[in-house]
């Protein structure tokens, strides 16, 4: 017998212990999970805050680069999950023939040249972007636990940037066929990523005959991988994945 690899992707401004609930949810349904981080992040939340390092000067494209490497590197196709900017890549890894299956979890749009007009992400924009649809000590403990710099090349790369002049292209293959299943996400409370642009992104998938599933929950906002809901919304991909014929164990061929 052996473990289906998940590798789930953590979004800009969030540190990799973001993922710490859903690794271990995944793990205990028999799951062999991946929560690799960004390019030199540090594992520990606060040491990131405190000195990026490397993350300052990091772009979309060296990102992806990072995580079709790691993907590349299992003798299997794994599950890919995402979030927000994750949520981005995990759909260009799986349109590329590289995940089974993948779940994009409030996703950022592609080559988006919306503008979104966002100063660093400081404890008041968290609360008011990210963790709105929760209590404001919840949020704070959040914001502690989880929020990280964003890079400003990143953000320029993704249009999140003011003063950039345009976002990176980035591709992902919306009308393959023979891609594996994938499933969207939104919090139709989300401030950061609109529950409308999510189903935009679900209507763009639709020129292909691959499944293609959209989920909406409702009273959740941008945090909903990592707040006190996260479980419901990790169950249902959970059964979703399992509807979708990806096994957690498999027999050995």
């Amino acid at each position: 017998m052996k473990r289906t690899p998940v590798v789930l992707i953590h979004g800009a401004w969030f540190h990799l212990s973001s993922w710490e609930g859903w690794a271990e949810r995944f793990a205990s349904h028999g799951y062999a999970v991946s929560a690799p981080g960004w390019p030199g992040e540090d594992l520990a939340a606060d040491r990131v805050r405190r000195k990026p390092g490397p993350l300052g000067d990091l772009g979309l494209a060296a990102l992806t680069a990072h995580y079709e490497e790691i993907v590349r590197s299992f003798d299997n196709p794994p599950v890919l999950i995402g979030h927000s900017v994750g949520g981005l890549i995990a759909q260009h890894l799986l349109g590329a023939g590289l995940g089974r299956a993948a779940v994009a979890l409030a996703p950022l749009p592609a080559g988006s040249t919306r503008r979104l007009c966002f100063e660093p992400l400081s404890r008041t924009w968290f609360r008011h972007l990210v963790a709105n649809a929760v209590g404001e000590e919840e949020a704070a403990k959040l914001f502690d636990r989880y929020a990280v710099p964003a890079p400003l090349r990143l953000l320029a790369d993704l249009g999140l940037d003011r003063t950039a002049a345009g976002p990176a292209d980035t591709v992902v293959d919306t009308a393959d066929p023979a891609r594996g299943p994938l499933l969207l996400v939104s919090g139709q409370e989300d401030r950061m990523v609109p529950d409308g642009a999510t189903r935009s992104i679900y209507k763009l998938h639709g020129d292909s005959s691959a499944v293609t599933d959209l989920k909406q929950f409702a009273d959740r906002g941008h945090s909903l991988v990592f707040d006190s809901g996260w479980r419901s919304v990790a169950d249902h991909v959970l059964a979703w994945l399992a509807a979708n014929g990806v096994e957690a164990v498999t027999a050995q061929d």
